[in-house]
C-alpha cells in the first residue's frame, strides 16, 4: 500500500487527488495538510467528504511528512515546494509537484514568467516532466515528477503529433484556449464571484500567460528546436474543463487521412487520449470528471492550415488524475489504476 501525503489538499485540485485517491486500491493517504485550515476537519471544509473522511488537516511540514509517506504531492502555489524540498526529503520519498516550480528547465525563465526567484534550481535538471504518454519511461525512474500544467497538457497532446513528424511549422502555431473558473483555484477573487463570470467570456492574460513558456519548451523537445507561439486563454462560466483550438500552417503536402493516420499511430495505444471521428469537435462536456483527453484534427485546404482541437477536464487530466497516472508508473504499478471513471453526463 503506498502511502501518500498531500500538501494543499483544501485547495480544488487537492481535494481532487484526495476524491481519485480515495478509490485508488494500492494507496492510502496520510497526510492531509492545509495551512489555512490547520486543525479543522477535512469534512468540514469539504462536506463531499463527510463520512468518508475522519481525519483533521495537518501542516505543511514536509520534513515531518517524508517520513511518513511514500509519496508527496504538493498542490500548492507557485514558489512553496522549490522552498521546501531537499536533499534529505528526497532521499527518503517522491514528490510529484503539481505546481510549475520544476516544469521549465530554464531557471531564468520561470523567474522572468512568474515574477519569483527560485528556491532550489539545484533540482531542475533532474525533474521529470510528467506528461505521460510523452515521457512514460522517464516518469518510471524519476523521485521527482514536475507535473504539467491544465493548459500545456491539453495543447501539447493536441499538437504534439504533428510537430514530432514535421506536418507543421511549429513557429505559426496560435492556440485559443477556454477554461473553467476551477482552474484560477478556490480563493476568493472579485473578477471570479457568480456575478462577473457568469453569462460572460473574456481573454486574460493575452501574451503573458505562464503557461506559454512551457507549452512552447514541450513542443520545442518534439520540433528539435525553440518553438515561440501565441498562446491566448479565456475564461468561461463552467466550472471545470478545457477546450483547446490550435492553428499552425502546413510545412509538408499531406491529405486530411494522413494527419489522421498520424494521430491514431500516436494515440490508438494511450488509453487516456482519444482520437474522434472524423468530423467530430471534442467537447468538454464528454470528459468532465475523467482522465481523458479526446482530441481530433481538420485540414483546411484552402488556407494550407490544420486546426489541431482537444477538450479535457482541468482538474483530473489536467491536475490531480495526471499527477496519480505519475504515481502510478513511479510505484510499478497499471498506469490506469484509480483513474477509469467514466466522463459523467449530463
Amino acid at each position: 500500500m503506498i502511502k501518500a501525503g498531500i500538501i494543499g489538499s483544501t485547495g480544488y485540485a487537492g481535494n481532487e487527488l484526495v476524491r481519485l485517491l480515495l478509490q485508488h486500491k494500492e494507496a492510502k493517504i496520510v497526510w492531509y495538510g492545509s495551512r489555512s485550515y490547520i486543525g479543522e476537519e477535512y469534512a468540514s471544509v469539504y462536506r463531499n467528504m463527510f463520512r468518508l473522511v475522519d481525519e483533521t488537516c495537518l501542516d505543511d511540514n514536509m520534513e515531518a511528512l517524508a517520513e511518513e509517506a511514500d509519496v508527496i504531492f504538493t498542490a500548492t502555489p507557485q514558489g512553496l515546494c522549490a522552498s521546501l524540498v531537499t536533499e534529505e526529503i528526497l532521499k527518503k520519498t517522491k514528490i510529484i509537484d503539481l505546481s510549475a516550480d520544476f516544469r521549465i528547465k530554464d531557471v531564468k525563465t520561470y523567474e522572468q514568467w512568474y515574477g519569483i526567484e527560485h528556491k532550489s534550481p539545484q533540482f531542475i535538471g533532474e525533474a521529470v516532466y510528467g506528461l505521460c504518454e510523452i515521457n512514460r519511461e522517464q516518469v518510471k525512474h524519476a523521485r521527482l515528477v514536475a507535473n504539467p500544467g491544465c493548459y500545456p497538457t491539453c495543447s501539447t497532446l493536441s499538437i504534439y503529433p504533428l510537430v514530432k513528424e514535421g506536418i507543421i511549422d511549429p513557429n505559426t502555431i496560435i492556440i485559443d484556449a477556454k477554461s473553467g473558473t476551477s482552474g484560477a483555484g478556490r480563493g476568493a477573487k472579485l473578477q471570479n464571484l457568480f456575478c462577473e463570470v457568469n453569462e460572460n467570456i473574456k481573454a486574460y492574460g493575452v501574451t503573458t500567460h505562464r503557461h506559454t513558456p512551457e507549452i512552447e519548451e514541450q513542443l520545442g523537445y518534439a520540433a528539435g528546436c525553440p518553438v515561440t507561439l501565441n498562446f491566448t486563454p479565456h475564461l468561461v462560466p463552467m466550472n471545470r474543463g478545457i477546450l483547446v483550438t490550435a492553428y499552425a500552417s502546413l510545412a509538408k503536402d499531406v491529405t486530411e487521412q494522413e494527419i489522421r493516420a498520424i494521430y491514431h499511430n500516436y494515440y490508438d495505444s494511450e488509453t487516456f487520449v482519444r482520437v474522434l471521428n472524423p468530423g467530430d469537435c471534442p467537447e468538454t462536456r464528454f470528459v468532465e470528471g475523467s482522465n481523458y483527453v479526446d482530441v481530433n484534427v481538420k485540414l483546411d485546404s484552402r488556407t494550407r492550415r490544420v486546426i489541431m482541437m482537444g477538450a479535457m477536464d482541468n482538474l483530473v487530466k489536467g491536475a490531480a488524475g495526471q499527477a496519480i497516472q505519475n504515481m502510478n508508473l513511479m510505484f510499478g504499478l497499471p498506469e490506469t489504476m484509480g483513474l477509469m471513471q467514466v466522463p459523467m453526463f449530463p
